[in-house]
Parts: C-alpha cells; sequence; structure tokens
C-alpha cells in the first residue's frame, strides 16, 4: 500500500477500529448499530460505488431496521457512495448535516518525539474510560456503551491520557493499529487547558505507538468546522483526503 491509502482502505480501517454492536450487510451496504452512541457506528452507509441497484428500496428497508432498533435511520455518504444512491437520497428528501473530512498522513518521516506527561492504558482500564468520559462530560448510560464498544475491538488499541501539572487528566485519545493503517478515536482536551499543549503531546504518543506497532499510515476524522483540531492535525503532518457527511430524513 501506498502512500495515500484509497477511501476504501481507510474506511475498511475505521470500520475495524470502531466496531457496532450489531452489524447487518446488504451486498456492499453495511448497516451498524451501537446503542446511538456516535454516528459512525449507528448508520448505513456503501462501501462500493458501484453496488447502487434499488438504491430507493434499500434506504427504505435500512431505516425500517434502524427503528425497529430505537435509533434514527442515518446514511453516511462518503465517495463511496455511487450517484444512484446520492440520487435516490435526494429524491426522498433526505437532508445533509455533520460535514465531516478525512485527513491521513505517512508515518515514516514523521517526528515524533515525546511531550509531556502522557500514560498508556489498556482501553478496559478505568484510568482511560473514566478519564475519556470526564473529559467528553459523557452521562452514565454513555459509559456504559463506550465500555461496551471497547470490548468489541478486535485490533490492537491502546488509551491514552495526557496529565496536568496537577495530576489531573487534560487530554485523551484512544489509538488503534487495524493492518497498516492507525486510527485515532474519542480525541478530546479539557476546555479550560485547550490550546496548552495537551492534545498534541496525546497525539504524539497515540501516533508513535502506532508506528512502533507496525503501522505504515496515520487516520482520523474531524468535524469540517472544528478549526482548532483541524489546525492541530496539520501540525501534526495529516493531510485532507477526502470529505463526508451524513443524511436524515427530512
Amino acid at each position: 500500500m501506498t502512500f495515500p491509502p484509497s477511501p476504501l482502505a481507510i474506511e475498511a480501517a475505521c470500520l475495524s477500529a470502531w466496531p457496532a454492536i450489531a452489524v447487518v450487510h446488504d451486498g456492499a451496504w453495511l448497516w451498524r448499530y451501537a446503542q446511538g452512541y456516535t454516528k459512525r457506528s449507528n448508520c448505513f452507509q456503501s462501501l462500493d460505488p458501484t453496488d447502487e441497484q434499488d438504491a430507493g428500496r434499500r434506504i427504505a428497508r435500512l431505516s425500517a431496521l434502524s427503528a425497529r432498533h430505537g435509533i434514527a435511520p442515518v446514511f453516511r455518504v462518503t465517495p463511496l457512495a455511487g450517484e444512484k444512491v446520492v440520487a435516490a437520497l435526494d429524491a426522498a428528501g433526505w437532508q445533509s448535516f455533520d460535514e465531516s473530512l478525512v485527513l491521513a498522513m505517512d508515518l515514516a518521516a514523521a517526528s515524533l518525539e515525546p511531550r509531556g506527561d502522557v500514560r498508556s492504558f489498556p482501553p478496559a482500564d478505568p484510568r482511560w474510560f473514566r478519564a475519556e468520559a470526564a473529559l467528553s462530560q459523557y452521562p452514565a448510560a454513555t459509559v456504559e456503551t463506550l465500555k461496551t464498544l471497547i470490548g468489541l475491538i478486535a485490533s490492537e488499541a491502546k488509551g491514552f491520557v495526557a496529565y496536568g501539572r496537577e495530576g489531573q487528566p487534560a487530554a485523551a485519545a484512544l489509538a488503534v493499529v487495524a493492518g497498516d493503517i492507525g486510527v485515532y478515536l474519542n480525541v478530546v482536551a479539557d476546555r479550560a487547558r485547550r490550546r496548552q499543549g495537551y492534545g498534541e503531546a496525546v497525539m504524539h504518543a497515540a501516533l508513535k505507538w502506532t508506528r512502533d506497532r507496525g503501522a505504515r499510515f496515520a487516520a482520523i476524522q474531524v468535524f469540517a468546522d472544528n478549526e482548532p483540531a483541524i489546525r492541530l492535525y496539520e501540525k501534526l503532518g495529516f493531510q485532507h483526503q477526502y470529505g463526508y457527511h451524513y443524511r436524515r430524513p427530512a
């Protein structure tokens, strides 16, 4: 695999890195369910632009499946969605929301020196998921779903926490090695201590760990309007690869 990885390679790595509780396959379409926690695990999408026949019927069927599981029907539109699929969503009046970007970098040339007090933990270690939950201000029910999803990650994964001078968590991230690609999830920093280098420190540690574990490339997803995060990732060496967005019924 050469840089940059293809959209399919990145999508496959991200799907492996962040699992769902239940999955349904419909040709190259994939429906996922995770008790409503994160859109990426509670939506459906196409992984092959040529698999676009009967798009309207399939959208309706998978929407009904979402409704039966108590989640809103959501389609994730990536470059792998065929033109007829997008046309079917348009015809049904599905609205776009949460424009996002996929960024990638070649890890071989990255300079990833340790910075600050960053510690690594198995993702199921309470020291990681409690720090992640506190920084993200998750309610108790969301924390339980997070723990469930962490337990479903089959690839090698590691949680990272950057600590402030007083010894309290200041930033956290989850890194997963999905084949040749390192994927970075749940990146969060203490709102009161942003722009103090904690996010950069935790990402340096996460990137170095995935490279040391054999990843050749790095990939991350970020909201298109999250300018501080985009600036941070570009400073680290990430480059824009493609965009995606979600669609939902009007």
